[in-house]
């Protein structure tokens, strides 16, 4: 059964963007521009803080609103780059309703695991960034295509989709658990792949029913 439509069809590709990725998109970038001109604030009120931190108390909303921020331009512009590389076939095969329920599930289910890692680490410092979301994008465009080639950036390899997804989490759960990358959330990029891939379990149980 097809966990990523209601009905079975066939993916397309089109040469524009499609909706709900052009609203992605102008929203991460009205929030970047308000995260320059007023930065504490934006820090304050919308980044993920741990809920045991000292400066700033936890506040549900940022379970949502951390995805819309970023660190810096080259944050900003490579996880729209991908959103863009995977997601674009994916709201097409999807619809655009099931598409921003998939991206916003991951997000969220993204920042639960970062706040349930970072209060147990017992560090202060919030999350920012929609890397979960786009970590859960990467999984199902592996699902949905997993025999597609990808040619990697950083190094210019050519792959298959599906063991893109399994390299990916690999090397996160290897960052994570390790702490060889510091400052970057590698058990939120986890938690959206494993929110996005229960999200579409259920989805494929509903559609066998």
């Amino acid at each position: 059964m097809n966990p990523f439509s209601n009905r079975v069809r066939r993916p397309a590709s089109s040469g524009g963007i499609p909706d709900i990725i052009l609203i992605l998109f102008v929203i991460n970038g009205l929030v970047f521009v308000g995260q320059n001109l007023y930065p504490e604030f934006f820090n304050y009120y919308f980044a993920l803080w741990p809920l045991n931190s000292f400066r700033v108390d936890f506040e549900p909303w940022q379970l949502v609103t951390y995805g819309f921020m970023h660190g810096n331009l080259m944050h900003i512009f490579f996880n729209m780059l991908m959103l863009w590389m995977f997601g674009r076939e994916l709201e097409i095969l999807m619809g655009p309703r099931r598409f921003l329920t998939y991206y916003m599930t991951c997000v969220i289910g993204a920042g639960l695991v970062q706040l349930i890692v970072v209060t147990m680490q017992g560090t202060g410092d919030p999350t920012v960034g929609a890397s979960g979301g786009v970590f859960g994008i990467l999984l199902a465009f592996g699902m949905a295509f997993p025999n597609r080639m990808i040619l990697l950036l950083i190094p210019p390899i050519p792959m298959k989709a599906k063991y893109l997804v399994i390299l990916a989490g690999g090397m996160e759960l290897y960052f994570g658990v390790s702490g060889a990358r510091p400052g970057i959330a590698s058990f939120a990029h986890l938690g959206g792949m494993l929110f996005g891939f229960l999200l579409l379990q259920y989805w494929r149980k509903n559609a066998r029913r």
